[in-house]
């Protein structure tokens, strides 16, 4: 697909935050593929030097904490996701803006931007952020949408004023998880939360990254 003309794919679907395309690969052979980028924006008409510059979709935060007391936790928190009818236990997370996609340091400008939106927490110099992955797709036999995944490890000497009034449009809160390491293993051991309840991939990623101590390399 990657040599396809932009004039071989057909747009299904067109609304803001989703878009379904047909890439016709050959005659009589259609391949469909749920998007949130314009036409002309799509991985699959990429060159490969302008595939491997791309930005990604949008900002997984791990968001790891630490306050007065020394010890570390992860910042997830339950967020009601549509598509499953349940509150998920997740790391915060957003669409880059295109005014994010024009900063020095897009990724970091997303990750800074949606933890102020979902979480109250307004980082600064002495905040560390790492580049985890620049761009993970989600699930590439069905959409070419994808993340890149940003540490952010914040000290301050306590985290009372978390806060999730920044939820804006559709999104829903259910409250925080501060995960400590114990409770992060157990939930990776089982792959529910302490409710029974299952978790994203990007979950998994964000539980990972903590229990394997190398945020902190």
């Amino acid at each position: 697909m990657a040599e396809s003309k932009k004039e071989q794919i057909e747009t299904l679907f067109d609304e803001k935050f989703l878009r379904v395309y047909d890439l016709k690969y050959a005659p009589m052979g259609h391949y469909y593929n749920a998007s949130r980028r314009a036409k002309d924006a799509l991985a699959a008409v990429k060159e490969e030097k302008e595939f491997k510059a791309m930005l990604p979709d949008a900002v997984t935060c791990v968001p790891i904490l630490i306050d007065g007391s020394g010890e570390a936790k992860l910042l997830l928190a339950r967020e009601y996701r549509y598509p499953v009818g349940q509150y998920l236990v997740s790391p915060p997370a957003g669409l880059m803006d295109p005014e994010d996609a024009k900063e020095e340091e897009p990724l970091f400008a997303t990750a800074r931007r949606e933890l102020m939106e979902e979480t109250g927490l307004q980082l600064t110099a002495q905040d560390k952020m790492t580049v985890v992955n620049p761009l993970l797709f989600s699930s590439p036999g069905m959409t070419d949408e994808s993340n890149a995944i940003v540490c952010v490890v914040v000290k301050r000497e306590d985290f009372s004023d978390l806060t999730q009034d920044g939820a804006e449009g559709q999104e829903k809160f259910g409250g925080f998880a501060l995960t400590d390491l114990e409770t992060a293993k157990k939930y990776l051991k089982e792959g529910r939360d302490a409710d029974g309840i299952f978790y994203s991939v990007y979950t998994w990623i964000a539980l990972m990254w903590f229990v394997s101590g190398m945020w902190n390399d």
